[in-house]
């Protein structure tokens, strides 16, 4: 994996920290009213629901993934998951009084328990369907450009993870600032902003199975 690879991996794992939806404010919550230490907890929780889903992404799309190594024309399923997945959060209308309240029906007990806090994060995080959709999309994108490489796949998706990582522990330790600019403008920004991002790398991703890989390439570079 190449330093351009890399960068692209943890840029990846920075988005998707900020992503807005019921784990961002209860990661943010728990930060608060718990501690840091808890909030790690929920959040290392967390991170183990996506890798589950990066998990289930890969293998479950793996045929397919084959299949657009050598028929680079298929990327365009990629692109189209990617487009869905932008357009969806593009116009969610979702509030954050609707999201913090989606977050609190999984409390968190007054005296911490990191144990539970840890299955808490995991679950809530496994029960957003629209994460493995985003997850699937980044594999499909991935997978073939790696030329289907396991090692490469790994190192990627560990740089993926360990983006996320370090930006949710800057987002636990800047709790309470985020908590205080988090107003609903800001949110309704955020998540245009997203989705725009989504759609444009699914458009790319679309070109690129109809562009020669050397032009991108240059382009990039």
């Amino acid at each position: 994996m190449d330093i351009y690879d890399f960068k692209n991996a943890f840029l990846i794992g920075f988005f998707m920290a900020f992503m807005i939806g019921p784990v961002f404010f209860k990661l943010i919550q728990t930060s608060i009213l718990k501690g840091a230490r808890a909030a790690i907890s929920f959040d290392i929780g967390v991170i183990l629901g996506d890798i589950t889903f990066i998990l289930i992404a890969y293998f479950g799309s793996r045929s397919m993934l084959e299949k657009i190594k050598d028929d680079p024309r298929l990327f365009f399923i990629g692109g189209l998951v990617l487009i869905i997945y932008g357009l969806i959060t593009y116009f969610d209308r979702q509030s954050k009084k609707e999201a913090l309240e989606n977050a609190k029906t999984i409390e968190v007990p007054i005296k911490s328990n990191y144990i539970k806090l840890f299955f808490k994060g995991y679950f809530l995080n496994f029960i957003n369907v629209g994460v493995l959709a985003g997850w699937l999309g980044i594999v499909v994108v991935v997978g073939p450009t790696l030329y289907m490489n396991p090692t490469s796949i790994f190192w990627y998706f560990a740089t993926v993870i360990l983006g996320y990582a370090l930006t949710d522990l800057g987002k636990i330790l800047l709790a309470k600032q985020l908590k205080n600019r988090m107003t609903p403008l800001v949110i309704y920004r955020v998540k245009k902003i997203m989705g725009i991002l989504l759609i444009l790398f699914g458009v790319i991703l679309m070109l690129k199975g109809f562009i020669p890989n050397e032009k991108i390439d240059s382009l990039i570079h």
